[in-house]
């Protein structure tokens, strides 16, 4: 059974929240913005109980809740006596940090009733201190730029090995068709031996056994090949450690039909195996096309 993990997200209004919660959501949180404390229980109870129940949850309520603020307390309280675990993370900035943040996005605090910022951000504190008291993290973004920042909150919560997190996109191509927009890393193999050439083999895809074995049978196929892997195997932890949370790998030949199909159904594989979040899809196959299922590559993704 999945453990339930439930973060109650709060803080000072402008020390990053909603950064937060798009790095939470990146790890697979159901996340919740500016939720009234008064429905916290109901709506706890509706996702850990519902069909297909939501097990990682995060919940940000503030200062944008109002005078209902005044009764998180109560609302944690219901919370311990059913067992449900919580943490709650706080998020604070300097004073000068956060004025510097609203004067630059030009929006008004919700405090700032008399165009007096530093004493809205005053209020706030004094009105989140019983909060930040029992806070499980208090994580100061002061000095952060967004990427730092995010890493430390996917730190303190990704599951298992962190850098398993980053999801990859392998998407196979054709040069004639263009190149894919959306691509971080394009390899071109069409330097590799073409099935196309093969008369038994043409009406075939990649994806096909026989395709395959043809297209990796070559010297020079298996050596790029294990060139390919070890520098991608290389690259993803490096681009995970830069804050980056996906990866397109465009894989590209001549029609997107045989060797580059080949190849990526084959790295797919070998990623997965390394427990990557893997993707694979092919651009420039037939939308028609269904393969025996004597002909697909075995372990394909």
């Amino acid at each position: 059974m999945t453990e339930k993990q439930l973060i109650i997200l709060t803080g000072m209004s402008g020390a990053g929240k909603s950064t937060a919660l798009r790095a939470l959501e990146d790890l697979d949180f159901f996340c919740v913005d500016n939720l009234p404390p008064p429905l916290l229980n109901q709506l706890v109870d509706l996702l850990y109980q519902s069909v297909t129940p939501i097990n990682r949850l995060a919940i940000c309520i503030d200062i944008r809740g109002g005078e209902l603020l005044s009764t998180i307390l109560a609302a944690l309280s219901e919370l311990e006596a059913k067992g449900i675990d919580y943490d709650i993370l706080f998020l604070e900035a300097s004073d000068e940090t956060l004025i510097r943040r609203y004067k630059e996005s030009r929006r008004p605090h919700p405090l700032d009733s008399n165009g007096r910022l530093p004493e809205g951000i005053e209020k706030e504190r004094n009105l989140l201190s019983f909060l930040k008291g029992k806070a499980t993290y208090v994580l100061d973004s002061s000095q952060n730029n967004p990427h730092q920042f995010r890493d430390q909150i996917q730190k303190f919560y990704a599951s298992g090995d962190s850098q398993r997190d980053l999801k990859v996109h392998i998407l196979s191509f054709g040069f004639k068709n263009g190149l894919p927009l959306d691509a971080d890393l394009v390899f071109d193999v069409r330097f590799l031996p073409n099935p196309y050439w093969v008369e038994e083999l043409r009406e075939l895809t990649g994806i096909n056994r026989q395709v395959a074995d043809y297209v990796m049978s070559w010297p020079k196929s298996q050596e790029f090949y294990q060139k390919l892997k070890d520098i991608i195997l290389f690259l993803l932890p490096n681009y995970h450690l830069e804050g980056k949370d996906q990866l397109v790998i465009a894989i590209g030949c001549t029609g997107g039909q045989h060797r580059s199909v080949a190849l990526s159904e084959r790295l797919g594989t070998d990623l997965n195996v390394q427990k990557y979040k893997t993707r694979v899809t092919h651009r420039d196959l037939p939308s028609n096309f269904q393969a025996g299922e004597d002909d697909l590559i075995e372990n394909q993704t």
